[in-house]
């Protein structure tokens, strides 16, 4: 029913310090149960493109799907906890693009030229997985602007920054794995932010704003050498 990628059964359950609840309340186990999950997720994210983040409830969504309100509750108990779904899925997608291009040598360049090129590659692949997600910078600004689900883009850009820091280490081992884990958290936020003004200014020319960030990104690492 959905394009979106399915979660996975058995999933531990997430968990919030905070007194609202944005855990998933169960996983769909039988066909029927998980097409229902998916069209919930699916509906959230299209409802995001059409209404934006301030007005989408629960209610809205079961409206659209077809859905009574208690087949919802049997999934998520707010909206929180959809919009957490949503930004792990999309946060999961976008970190496997980054570890896939770090396996296949996303690194290993010899001149700042490659090194700009590879780097382009990686950003404008992220930018279109993200284009093509629906509620795309609706979730972006959920993650980012709602303190409950802050935590999911956070827990991703640091996950991204381990493995960054582990390449680069073995890549060149001159800088210590510390300075680059720091580094590569920021470079991830500079790529994030560039991502979001390319979603947020569609009639701004992306592939700059790709190419220049990467350009930013490459300048910075080679100059950790010379510190």
């Amino acid at each position: 029913m959905s394009s979106m990628p399915k979660a996975a059964s058995g999933k531990a359950p997430k968990k919030s310090s905070s007194r609202v609840d944005t855990t998933t309340k169960q996983l769909p186990q039988q066909a029927r149960a998980q097409d229902t999950f998916e069209l919930i997720l699916e509906t959230t994210g299209h409802l995001l493109d059409e209404v934006g983040l301030e007005k989408l409830s629960t209610n809205l969504v079961c409206k659209r799907a077809g859905l009574s309100p208690p087949a919802l509750y049997r999934y998520f108990p707010n909206k929180y906890a959809i919009l957490r779904e949503l930004g792990e899925r999309l946060m999961d997608l976008q970190d496997q693009a980054v570890l896939v291009w770090i396996d296949k040598g996303g690194l290993n360049t010899s001149t700042f030229e490659e090194a700009v090129e590879s780097h382009q590659r990686l950003q404008e692949g992220v930018n279109e997985i993200t284009r093509n997600f629906p509620g795309n910078i609706f979730v972006l600004r959920a993650l980012r602007a709602i303190p409950l689900l802050r935590e999911v883009r956070i827990a991703s850009r640091d996950m991204v920054a381990e493995r960054l820091s582990d390449a680069m280490s073995k890549h060149d081992p001159s800088i210590s794995r510390e300075r680059y884990a720091a580094a590569a958290r920021l470079t991830t936020e500079l790529a994030y932010a560039a991502m979001e003004m390319v979603l947020e200014e569609p009639e701004r020319d992306a592939e700059h704003i790709s190419t220049e960030v990467a350009r930013m990104i490459v300048r910075y690492f080679a100059a950790l050498k010379d510190d």
